[in-house]
């Protein structure tokens, strides 16, 4: 658990290194406030730091002794420490940071523990978003190459071994990410020059992670260029996200550009929008409006193609996961790009278009960014209205909420006096005003959201504003509030507006932060009563949700007839007003309109409307009782009321009850007391008992005295009555349906719990009286009910008088509470919030009277309850119901007793008999101790002798449990018995986990404390909060140093005989009592130090032979446990047992036990890591851990090290190391030889070939038997056998290779070996070098001697140097592999005989059961083939060739893809074959290629192109030039007869082109021309190859390589276009073809032959072209393109003679939006789009041209120059008087949607121009010629008036009540008009529902009139 998760103002804040000293005592001050919080003395800070040098001594032994796991459990101590909030000294952190860094890199540790060294890392830093950093990067440089070397590793597995399982590559990543800060800046350039060679146009999507993960960010102007040209040249959504999350951290970052904290020379300097330039800006905001995911016009799908691009990368780079929020990202990079940057735009905040001016110059607010911002949510404003919600609606919502918290973070620190940013950039007051006016419609809106989450984010939005902005927010949202719960006609607004004034209450009720709120308090209190209501439990939760956050900032008192006690001069004594943001703010009234508020008459107001609070309390109150009678009956297992919701309903109503009572004044106390004690005493109702008593405990709560006064008596003496006539008397020990006669009994007994649930010393009155009350219930109380409920009563009591607990949570200290003065003017204080220093916490501490009441109870109650349990269990006594009753009940009652003394007294250190310590190579001291802290314990002295007495009757409970436990695990066991079992287990579980407290407990009231602590704040370093979120945090830090006690706990003799017993329970034949006890048992083991390795021996012996079968089940789900399971296989002597065990289970036949065993076979796989086993016997280098252990040692004043015990450490490591060694050998024989017995079923023999698989080990030679028995199953008949073994054979296979290579540990656990034939060819010119690399090979270069078999470089630049292989020669085999393995390979040379391959071929062959359709080359088979002919070597060549050859000729396509897989098995794997035998198999090849080709039919084609892909990547084309040569040799046709011959040569052809990549570039443009000429073919499928083909083509061109990195970088500075997208190589051959179209177009064909005309044929070929193209990563390439054929793909879509043309064209355009253009290609496609609208001869063409130009414009919004913008506009108009209807109602479409986003200003030019053309236009008669006419033209001024009210739809503009006069009179008129008025008139009513009562103010009567004739047609009068 985090500290800053934890806590917020615990950070110091300091800014300047002259300050360090400050900054300690600031340190000690937050401490102090923590200290102070709890009622005990707590350790001063010296006893605290010498606890920390134990522990980091205790991580150096550790560490020094390379005993990694033992240190993990050390790193659980040093978080236990962090959680004390004690303060760390910067040099000592930064150490510790360093020792942490260095352990995550230390190669072949088992990812688990990285993982928990990473987690140590980022708790050390604790660098939380929003907090102040621990560490600054001056303080600690770390060095990145270490971790780069580490992590190429993971970023490139070895193929082979690869474990798709891994993670490490994110937990690296992860660490890259924390530390990135702390590598130097002046490394950027080398990290530069280290990854950009390495990215390459397959690699991207790996790189890029990286990248963004290392650099450092300061200093950004060095990396940023060529990451942002990188940006916009791949269409990848991974891209996106990476770099838009850069972005935005950079954007904050260098808020302060050169004056922050990266200084004069790393900050970044201040450009055109924050430290952007406009023309990044503008590339950056169109990503933005891509990432809104909204639909426009008819495209509903994803708005990127992106996301696809992605997903056809290699499935390695997409391992790489990181949750990253794009509106997250993309809220910070507009937020912190804002300041007055540019002149003011000289009207309102938003544009209302008042003046008549063209063009409105200048910025809202005069900031650039938030103009954008304003563009971009007006834009998309419409997608928060409810009735347009999908899955866009989240990511916009969320967007604007993180813009109002990242709004609110940056305005409050501007507020600091250390905030660095210069003045004049930072947010000004008109800002924030213009900023909340424009996040406040999209918020308004989408308040009442169909989906629960985005109701949330738009709650947290407006509460965000309202804070900022109390007096524009406040005022729209009670309007709201007051219509949605006055008229309750929707349930949802009821609940959405409830939820809604939860989120607001702070502004409600502080006049501080907004005067005008109180008056409304009273009033929304009565309005929200009606919503409790059992009928709707939602909309009860969020009653009760609001009157929560309502009352628990007030105090419930009239106020009304008191007299103000404040002077009428001044506005509240000076202390008692709030300061909320440090106000230096202008008064926010200056330029407003409305009149400035009288503060003295809003008090009067507020005083005036308190008059009401009695009678809403006493409303409330009796609408609670109502409810109650209501309930279902409670009842079930669990004794609960009803359901979830009726439970949900009760939990939320008696936290209202909580928070109500608590701040009652006291006239209105007793006013409620007696309500609720007349209904208690009057009634007791079966369904409401738990209910009622949890009202009582309310009330007890506040005034504990005077609650138990009045009840007490009469409960006592009811229940004493309804014992006397014989209440609960009936025997029962299960729960049962309780009986009505008695219910008084329970009633009563429920008032009791309730009034004696809090305030210890209250009950000291009645003690007597308690006493025999208690003695009279344990005896008489005798069914299960009775006496469950009286043990309840009992933990009740006693936890009230033992506990430390606060007691007043009310919203001021108690002693101004209880000030006359505060009574008289309270709600001045309404909504106070505090600093901690401030807050007086009172706690209740147990005293001694208390004390001596306890022991007097377990004295009188329990030490009797325990002599008759005692009783029954001698040895002669029988067992009867009556019996088993009692002792049920006793037990009960000793039970009970312990339950509730948690912290009663303080464990002394324990007698430990059996620590469970191998000495031979373990150290006890070693062994993890408990965090020894202050807690607040009431009995820590041994010598008191009420401790002595405390811990013998604690000590007798144990002993009688275990004796109980004994008798009836042995003989005793009947159905009859299980109660009494489980009675007994719960005791067990109390005696042994009821100390201190319970993680859950603890983790719940730590998620309690931080909601309750986000409620009130409004920035995260916020210093004031609530009362109540300081006493909750005092709560959990005292909560911590208790639990701190639960933890790393010794076991004594009595412990462990009691964990003896719960593992019997655990395998008892009872499933009730297994249950039960194995989720205890789960529990303790994470408490008790050893305690499973305690346990094991006894569950491994329950699975051998001779065992009941649910006795193993029992021990089976013990052992499934992920716990348990994960510690027994990592503990070196359970780790063999564990795994023979499962293997040793085929005895028991059940189904059952065997699925059970499955099970636990296949989850302990995951940790048979070969790592786990290196890891605890780790040999290698650990110098950086050394030395950072060096460093450490400074730190501390003495040494922290014990010798003596790092001696004996050291002396054991040895031997821990050898016999870790032993075990593993010894494990895997037992496996081997079980798997080999001849009784084995063949599924354990499938389970111990998957235990082998995972315990195979690089560092250790595999045995020649295990070899020989993997190798043998590989022709098992059972085909999952098959797999396994297959999949074996290649790792140890593989392991053998990496043993012969490697020099060193190091190389072999990081795979950086090399193989002898390799070399390191040096790149001096990396173009000659490319070019030598080209095949064919152009004339006039010399090739490269050497193969050079990959790549992966040579896209941006060349890296210095790359791998090449020496070609093997007769004479020069590859030396033999390592002789330590001899034995082995000799083993499986044996196997691998002549007629192995025989049967493994006839297996193979074998039709495969699950899917008999398909025929898809299985990489497991080929990689076995590859790796027998690598390992084993071309000895068996001529039996293999045998039996292939019929295979490859048969025409059956299984046993054909069985020849497939073995030859290029055998084609992979002869590569370093000798010369001779590599090309006897060539030749054999090339003989029967053909037949195998001529043999390929359609199901068997994907499987032949799956071989070739196979064989030809990753190789240097020259080791399979006969291959490569006959492909090549391979007649391209494209007008033959058969379209399957055709394509399939196409395919191969294909297959080649893309495997070869860049190296076939010099032949490209050959081939392109190839496939344009041949572009008129006639069939569908050679189209789509050809499409295929030219994007493979295209993209081998794409190598914009440069001589060096350097070069790359200075050309993103200075080029347009470095990485040439804008190229188009082939440009000039599509261009001509481009002129050809028209003229096809004129010869196309008629109708039924239409689709063999050459203009279809070769315009769908392109078509497709593009399309796939778009679809991938280098989708921007095709732009220039697609400028060109823009015009004729336009007019395609016209065609209604050929779908296929439509289809695809209209395709073409919707992929045309869905990638982000080069900015200069915008305005060129506009043009495009604006001249096929003026001179469509077609009105089809202008009606397909409209929707598709809407969706182009609305995603490049932000990037169209004000030219294109009044082009379209005038096309438009012209559009609207278009012949066609249809054109016309599209073109009013896309005109509304245009003046909304960006158009304002030609409101008013457009309204006077559609207005006059109505006004003078006269319709004729219809017979008149010129009628058409005049009612187009009529129709097309109504489309534009109507366009305009359109453009608005969530508000009223000045302009629009007027038109409804010129549309009212048209109502009328023939068809279209009169429709196109119904319909606008419709649409307006509907968006306008929501604010109507406010809109319609806008409206004379007449108007409205005008409106609903509108409507409806005709008016009445009319």
């Amino acid at each position: 658990m985090d500290d800053d998760d934890m806590y917020s103002t615990g950070t110091p804040s300091i800014d300047t290194p002259e300050l360090e000293e400050t900054a300690t005592e600031q340190q000690y001050a937050a401490l102090r406030t923590y200290l102070d919080s709890v009622p005990y003395e707590c350790e001063s800070v010296q006893d605290m730091e010498s606890k920390l040098a134990y522990i980091v001594g205790r991580i150096d032994i550790c560490a020094k002794t390379k005993n990694w796991l033992v240190l993990t459990t050390w790193d659980g101590m040093l978080q236990c420490w962090l959680l004390m909030r004690y303060p760390i000294s910067k040099s000592l952190r930064a150490k510790m940071v360093h020792l942490y860094y260095e352990l995550c890199l230390l190669p072949g540790i088992e990812a688990r523990v990285i993982r928990s060294w990473a987690d140590m890392l980022s708790r050390l830093l604790s660098n939380k978003p929003g907090m102040k950093r621990k560490l600054e990067a001056e303080d600690l440089q770390l060095s990145w190459q270490p971790l780069w070397k580490v992590l190429q590793r993971e970023l490139w597995p070895k193929k082979r071994i690869q474990d798709s399982s891994r993670n490490v590559i994110n937990i690296l990543l992860y660490v890259a990410e924390l530390c990135q800060r702390y590598y130097p800046a002046s490394e950027i350039p080398n990290m530069l020059s280290t990854f950009l060679p390495l990215f390459t146009k397959d690699t991207y999507l790996t790189m890029i992670p990286v990248i963004t993960s290392f650099m450092p960010p300061t200093h950004c102007p060095l990396y940023l260029p060529p990451l942002l040209k990188i940006w916009e040249a791949f269409n990848s959504t991974v891209v996106d996200d990476r770099l838009l999350e850069l972005i935005g951290d950079l954007s904050e970052e260098h808020v302060a550009g050169k004056a922050g904290d990266a200084g004069e020379e790393g900050g970044a300097e201040w450009k055109d929008v924050g430290i952007w330039t406009q023309d990044q800006w503008t590339f950056l905001m169109g990503k933005a409006l891509g990432s809104m995911n909204v639909p426009v016009g008819a495209t509903r799908g994803a708005s990127t193609t992106g996301g696809h691009a992605d997903s056809m990368a290699d499935r390695q780079s997409l391992r790489i996961k990181k949750s990253i929020s794009r509106p997250s990202a993309l809220a910070k990079m507009i937020v912190y790009s804002m300041s007055v940057d540019g002149p003011v735009r000289q009207d309102n905040a938003t544009p209302k278009g008042k003046g008549d001016a063209e063009s409105i110059a200048g910025y809202i607010a005069g900031s650039r960014a938030l103009d954008t911002l304003d563009r971009l949510i007006t834009s998309t404003e419409s997608y928060f209205h409810p009735s347009n919600s999908g899955p866009w609606t989240t990511s916009l919502t969320s967007f604007i909420h993180r813009l109002a918290s990242e709004f609110s973070k940056r305005w409050h620190e501007e507020q600091q006096e250390s905030c660095k940013t210069p003045v004049a950039q930072r947010l000004t007051p008109a800002i924030r005003r213009a900023f909340v006016n424009t996040l406040r419609t999209p918020a308004l809106l989408a308040m009442f959201s169909k989906d629960q989450i985005s109701m949330s984010y738009s709650q947290g939005t407006l509460r965000a504003l309202a804070f900022l902005e109390p007096k524009i927010i406040m005022p729209d949202l009670l309007d709201r509030a007051y219509s949605g719960l006055e008229v309750v006609n929707e349930t949802h607004r009821t609940t959405a507006v409830l939820s809604m004034l939860s989120g607001v209450s702070l502004p409600l009720v502080s006049e501080n932060i907004w005067l005008g709120g109180q008056k409304h308090v009273v009033p929304l209190l009565e309005l929200c009563l009606p919503g409790i209501d059992l009928n709707d439990h939602i909309k009860t939760v969020c009653a009760s949700m609001f009157i929560v956050a309502t009352v628990q900032h007030i105090k419930i008192g009239d106020l009304s007839m008191h007299q103000s006690g404040l002077p009428l001069t001044s506005d509240a004594p000076p202390e008692e007003l709030m300061d909320v943001d440090g106000d230096t703010r202008l008064p926010d009234n200056l330029d407003s309109t409305e009149p400035a508020v009288d503060r003295e008459e809003e008090r009067a107001l507020v005083r005036e409307s308190t008059a009401a609070f009695a009678d809403w309390v006493t409303s409330l109150f009796r609408r609670v009782l109502a409810l109650y009678e209501n309930l279902p009956e409670e009842g079930g297992k669990k004794g609960t009321t009803g359901g979830k919701q009726e439970e949900s309903v009760l939990k939320s109503i008696k936290s209202t009850l909580d928070v109500v009572c608590l701040h009652l004044s006291d006239s209105l106390f007793d006013l409620v007391l007696k309500l609720v004690y007349e209904y208690g005493t009057t009634n007791a109702k079966s369904n409401a008992v738990r209910a009622f008593g949890q009202l009582v405990a309310c009330l007890a709560r506040v005034k504990p005295q005077q609650t138990m006064d009045k009840f007490f008596p009469f409960c006592a003496m009811q229940i004493k009555e309804e014992l006397k006539h014989g209440a609960s008397s009936v025997r029962t020990t299960s729960a049962h349906t309780p009986i009505p006669s008695d219910t008084t009994l329970h009633w009563n007994l429920s008032i009791l719990r309730g009034c004696l649930g809090y305030g210890g010393s209250a009950i000291l009155k009645h003690r007597q009286e308690v006493l025999q009350l208690l003695s009279l219930l344990v005896e008489k109380t005798k069914n299960e009910r009775g006496y469950s409920s009286t043990g309840r009563l009992i933990t009740r009591i006693l936890h009230t008088l033992g506990g430390v607990y606060p007691l007043n949570n009310r919203f001021v200290n108690t002693a101004e509470w209880n000030d006359p003065a505060f009574n008289q003017d309270h709600n001045v204080h309404w909504g106070r919030l505090y600093q901690a220093k401030d807050v007086e916490i009172e706690w209740h501490v147990p005293g001694d009277d208390e004390i001596k009441f306890i022991l007097d109870i377990v004295d009188a109650i329990g030490e009797h309850a325990l002599s008759k349990v005692e009783a029954l269990l001698e040895p002669g006594a029988t067992w009867d119901d009556v019996s088993r009753n009692d002792f049920c009940r006793y037990i009960n009652v000793a039970r009970s007793i312990w339950s509730g003394l948690p912290t009663f007294y303080k464990e002394e250190a324990k007698d430990v008999v059996n620590p469970c310590i191998e000495s031979e190579t373990e150290v006890a001291d070693l062994l993890v101790t408990p965090l020894d802290v202050n807690a607040g314990f009431t009995l820590t002295n041994p010598n008191d002798p009420r401790y002595g007495k405390v811990l013998a009757a604690r000590a007798r409970y144990g002993h009688i449990i275990h004796r109980a436990a004994l008798a009836f695990r042995e003989g005793q066991q009947g159905e009859d018995h299980i109660d009494v079992v489980i009675a007994i287990a719960k005791s067990i579980d109390v005696f042994l986990l009821n100390y201190g407290m319970t993680r859950g407990n603890f983790d719940s009231l730590q998620k309690n404390f931080a909601q309750a602590r986000e409620l009130h704040r409004m920035w995260p370093k916020q210093r004031q909060n609530s009362r109540l979120v300081w006493i909750k945090r005092a709560q959990v830090y005292h909560s911590g140093r208790v639990y701190m006690h639960a933890l790393y706990r010794r076991r004594s003799e009595l412990d462990d005989a009691l964990l003896l017993d719960l593992v019997e329970f655990s395998l008892s034949p009872y499933t009730r009592v297994r249950r039960q006890s194995q989720a205890i048992l789960h529990n303790i083991c994470g408490y008790y130090v050893r305690s499973t390795r305690f346990m094991l021996p006894t569950l491994f012996g329950a699975l051998t032979r001779g065992n009941d079968p649910d006795r193993m089940k029992g021990a089976l789900y013990v052992l499934w446990n992920k716990g348990i399971a994960s510690y027994a296989l990592a503990d070196r002597m359970f780790h063999g047992k564990y795994l023979v065990a499962l293997l040793e289970c085929q005895h028991q036949e059940k189904p059952s036990i065997q699925q059970l065993v499955a099970s636990l076979a296949h989850d302990s796989l995951v940790h048979l890591s070969e790592e786990a086993i290196h890891t605890d016997a780790y040999k290698e280098d650990t110098s950086g851990v050394l030395s950072g252990l060096e460093d450490l040692q400074t730190e501390f004043a003495s040494p922290f090290t014990d010798q003596k015990l790092l001696q004996e450490a050291m002396s054991k490591v040895d031997k821990r190391a050898s016999q870790r060694e032993a075990a593993y050998q010894e494990t895997v024989s037992s496996i081997l030889n079980l798997a080999l017995k001849g009784t084995t079923h063949w599924r354990y023999v499938q389970m111990a070939i998957r235990f082998m698989y995972g315990l195979l080990r690089r560092d250790v030679h595999t045995s020649p038997a295990l070899a020989r028995f993997l190798l043998e199953n590989t022709i098992s008949p059972h085909p999952t056998i098959r797999t396994y073994a297959q999949r074996a054979v290649v790792k140890l296979s593989t392991f053998i290779k990496m043993r012969t290579y490697a020099q060193s540990s190091e190389q072999l656990w990081l795979e950086q070996w090399c193989s002898p034939v390799q070399r390191r060819v040096v790149v001096d010119n990396g173009v000659q070098l490319f070019q030598s690399l080209q095949y064919p090979m152009p004339p006039g270069i010399s090739p490269v001697a050497l193969y050079v078999d990959k790549i992966p470089t040579g896209f941006i630049a060349w890296t210095r140097d790359i791998k090449a292989y020496v070609p093997i020669t007769e004479g020069s085999s590859l030396l033999g592999w390592e002789p330590a393995s001899k034995a082995t390979l000799e083993a499986m040379d044996q196997v691998a005989d002549e007629t192995y391959f025989g049967k493994l071929a006839q297996l193979w062959a074998q039709e495969s059961n699950k899917d008999r359709s398909t025929t898809d080359l299985r990489s497991d088979n080929a990689v076995f083939a590859k790796t027998l002919a690598k390992i084993l070597g071309g000895s068996n060549l001529d039996a293999i060739l045998s039996t292939l050859d019929p295979l490859l000729s048969d025409p059956d396509k299984f046993k054909q893809r069985a020849g497939g897989e073995l030859l290029v098995g055998l084609w992979r794997g002869s590569k370093h074959w000798p010369r001779s035998l590599h090309e006897r198999l060539w030749t054999w090849s090339m003989a029967r290629i053909g037949t195998i080709f001529a043999q390929i039919k359609p199901d068997t084609l994907p499987f032949w192109e799956s071989v070739l892909t196979l064989q030809l990547a990753d190789w240097d084309p020259r080791r399979n030039q006969p291959l490569v040569d006959w492909i090549l040799s391979l007649p391209l046709e494209f007008h033959g007869d058969s379209a399957f011959e055709m394509s399939k040569t196409l395919s191969m052809f294909a297959v080649l082109v893309d495997c070869l990549g860049a190296r076939f570039s010099s032949m490209a443009d050959h081939y392109f021309d190839v496939c344009i000429t041949n572009a008129n073919t006639g069939y569908a499928e050679m189209r789509a190859h050809i499409a295929q083909l030219l994007y493979v083509l295209l993209r081998t061109k794409w190598e914009p390589s440069y001589l060096s990195v350097e070069a790359f970088v200075d050309a993103c500075s200075k080029s347009d276009d470095p990485l040439l997208i804008r190229g188009a190589p082939y440009f000039d051959r599509i261009q001509g073809i481009i002129q050809q179209l028209p003229v096809w177009k004129e010869q196309r064909l008629p109708p039924p032959r239409v689709s063999q005309s050459q203009y279809d044929k070769v315009g769908l070929t392109l078509l497709q072209w593009i399309w796939v193209s778009s679809y991938g990563p280098q989708a921007c390439m095709m732009f220039p393109y697609i400028v060109a054929m823009l015009p004729e793909i336009l007019r395609m879509t016209e065609l209604s003679d050929s779908s296929e043309l439509q289809t695809y064209s209209s395709a073409v355009l919707y992929v045309l939006s869905a990638v982000t253009p080069p900015a200069e290609y915008i305005d060129r496609i506009l043009e495009v789009y604006i001249d096929a609208l003026k001179s469509a001869k077609s009105w089809r063409i202008r009606l397909n041209v409209l929707p598709s130009l809407v969706v182009f414009y609305f995603r490049n919004l932000l990037n169209i120059s004000d030219r294109s913008i009044s082009g379209i506009m005038d096309v438009l108009l012209s559009c609207l008087a278009d012949e066609n209807v249809e054109v016309r109602e599209m073109s009013a479409k896309v005109l509304s949607g245009l003046v909304r986003c960006s158009q304002r200003q030609k409101i008013v030019p457009l309204k006077n121009r559609f207005v006059s053309l109505a006004r003078k236009t006269k319709l004729p008669g219809r017979q008149d010629p010129s009628y058409a006419d005049s009612l187009r033209t009529l129709h097309s001024a109504i489309l534009g008036i109507c366009a305009l009210i359109e453009s608005f739809p969530y508000s009223v503009e000045k302009w629009m009540p007027p038109l409804t006069e010129v549309l009212a009179r048209h109502s009328t008129d023939p068809p279209p008009v009169s429709t196109t008025i119904r319909k606008c008139a419709s649409e307006f009513k509907k968006t306008h529902q929501d604010t109507w009562h406010k809109d319609q103010q806008e409206f004379n009567e007449n108007q409205l009139q005008d409106l609903s004739t509108m409507l409806v047609g005709t008016s009445y009068y009319a």
